[in-house]
């Protein structure tokens, strides 16, 4: 019976960082990015999509002791966000400007330093964290500079469930900062080293309420 809640418990957990993290991607920005928001939106992305690959990731990832589970978690929620984001499309959005964050080379990484450092747990907290919250933001800025045409598309599908306030405006790239990817990455690999703690934290404190 213990087994079984623990697994339930595990994989419940799973499904709802999922679950969230597709949402917030989807809240997180996609066509503001290339508005006035621009910078701004672009390094809030960078940290809450971190965050939350790196919460669930090591969670995942200690809970099995396995490297390569980071990069299932992170395709998981590729696949997630695909399925939901398939509901733009039908809206009228071209596909190929429905951009989907890259996790899973951030989540490798992560792997990689579970794997190289033989299991070490804080190993994989301090350096690996480090490097998800590093590398993500420069993944997805290539990513973003693949979409065809951004600016003009962000005009031509203006999102149907943006307050007025958010309407987008003549564009002001470079008003907030230099460089978002720089920003975007300082801070998101600082802000996801507690999160990886958390993370596994929370592994622990699984194991414990099923043992009580």
């Amino acid at each position: 019976l213990m087994v079984w809640l623990r697994r339930t418990t595990h994989y419940l957990f799973i499904v709802v960082v999922a679950v969230n993290s597709t949402l917030l991607t989807i809240n997180a920005g996609d066509y503001i990015f290339y508005t006035d928001w621009a910078w701004t939106s672009f390094v809030v992305f960078s940290i809450s999509q971190s965050t939350m690959l790196v919460v669930g990731a090591i969670y995942y990832m200690l809970f099995t002791g396995v490297p390569g589970t980071a990069a299932y978690y992170a395709t998981i929620m590729t696949i997630y966000t695909w399925v939901a984001k398939g509901a733009w499309f039908a809206l009228g959005y071209p596909y190929d400007f429905v951009v989907t964050p890259v996790w899973i080379p951030s989540a490798m990484l992560l792997d990689l330093t579970y794997w190289a450092t033989r299991r070490n747990k804080h190993a994989a907290i301090i350096i690996g964290g480090t490097l998800v919250g590093l590398s993500l933001p420069i993944f997805n800025m290539i990513n973003l500079l693949l979409v065809r045409d951004p600016l003009e598309m962000a005009f031509k599908y203006p999102r149907p469930t943006l307050p007025p306030y958010m309407t987008p405006i003549e564009p002001q790239v470079g008003k907030f900062y230099n460089s978002p990817v720089a920003l975007g990455s300082g801070a998101a690999a600082v802000l996801s080293v507690p999160i990886a703690a958390l993370g596994a934290k929370l592994n622990t404190w699984t194991y414990r309420w099923m043992a009580a």
